[in-house]
């Protein structure tokens, strides 16, 4: 059997191994939600109209922790004996135990926000203090290796902003959850294709676990077992992408060879969720609102009031993040410059949300 094909049973395993434990174990979520009353009440901004479970999130990180145990156990069994934890790995494992606790509390408690914006940039600066950051833009408007007194807050910033962006684009059944798979998926065969076998596993495991949830968020309620991830698992799913974005993208010849595209590539797979709470965060302070109100302006609201279900919504959604990753490799591929890559991005983004605002008024 060659090294290929063990990576595959590796995958495969870890996928498996993660979708099984969350299948299993979010219909007792479920009945421990109900029986303690934890539920996500309906509200003039949210989009369910009846009470529904909240904590399916809280699966997410035992999840990925079983089926990533999983293949490195067959791992240890097999050809490779090498494997080592690096500092940046713990940290992650730190950062994102904090990012999880502070959910959960956050769904069975509340938690202030300056609270939880405290925590969170506590997770954030582990990264730059592991030597983990945004190091390289890459000739982004003519900028390459950047000083470490701008790296460090930079990082920390883009984490806090993927975090909160996945955090609130969770509004309609299966929208979070779905782009988190396709992000996963995503950076597990990045991973795999520089060799790096552990955060391949993590991010297929991650995946596995929240295919498992998307099952009950978005099929639930045929058989009385819908549930939402709540922060727990919102918070969580940002954190571990923000960590695998920011790795994959970094320059460091210790750990990857130099990728020219390595920027560009984690810019793709994130720009959606990030885009929409940057645009909805400028917009409230331009109407003389706090950025951090809550409101019915994020791109799932827009597109449910120009008359779409939610399924509907959903779908043109990930057909959107797709179009926008095939169409950065596409000018990557024909040699077109990262600026003028990103800005293409930003005006297609724009002129979305323009003739989404415009179908919505024509209702």
């Amino acid at each position: 059997m060659t090294s290929s094909d063990l990576q595959i049973i590796y995958i495969l395993i870890a996928f498996c191994a993660s979708l099984i434990f969350t299948l299993i174990g979010t219909p007792f979520i479920i009945y421990m939600c109900k029986k303690k009353g934890i539920y996500d009440m309906p509200d003039a901004r949210k989009v369910h109209k009846f009470a529904i479970p909240r904590l399916g999130g809280t699966l997410f990180m035992p999840s990925m922790a079983l089926g990533t145990v999983a293949a490195l156990t067959f791992m240890y069994n097999g050809i490779n004996k090498s494997f080592v934890i690096s500092i940046s790995t713990l940290a992650m494992a730190a950062g994102g135990l904090m990012i999880y606790l502070i959910g959960i509390l956050d769904d069975l408690k509340g938690m202030k926000a300056m609270h939880k914006f405290i925590i969170q940039s506590i997770a954030a600066s582990l990264f730059p203090l592991c030597n983990l950051m945004v190091n390289d833009l890459h000739g982004l408007f003519g900028l390459h290796v950047i000083p470490i007194f701008i790296a460090y807050p930079l990082t920390v910033f883009i984490i806090l902003l993927i975090v909160n962006a996945m955090n609130l684009i969770d509004g309609i059944d299966g929208l979070a959850s779905g782009l988190a798979i396709l992000i996963l998926c995503a950076f597990s065969y990045l991973y795999t294709s520089l060799g790096s076998q552990l955060f391949s596993i993590l991010s297929i495991s991650l995946a596995g676990a929240v295919l498992g949830f998307f099952c009950y968020n978005y099929f639930g309620k045929i058989n009385g077992l819908k549930i939402f991830m709540g922060d727990s698992g919102s918070l969580f799913l940002g954190y571990v992408i923000a960590y695998l974005a920011i790795k994959y993208q970094m320059t460091n010849w210790d750990v990857f060879q130099y990728r020219e595209n390595s920027l560009l590539i984690s810019f793709s797979l994130v720009m959606l969720p990030c885009f929409d709470v940057i645009r909805v965060a400028i917009g409230r302070k331009l109407n003389g609102k706090n950025m951090f109100d809550p409101d019915k302006t994020h791109i799932h609201h827009l597109l449910l009031a120009t008359g779409m279900n939610m399924h509907q919504a959903l779908a043109v959604i990930l057909c959107i993040f797709l179009s926008f990753c095939v169409i950065n490799y596409g000018l990557f591929v024909f040699g077109t410059h990262i600026s003028l890559i990103i800005l293409t991005d930003i005006l297609m983004y724009s002129l979305l949300i323009w003739f989404t605002i415009s179908m919505k008024e024509q209702q």
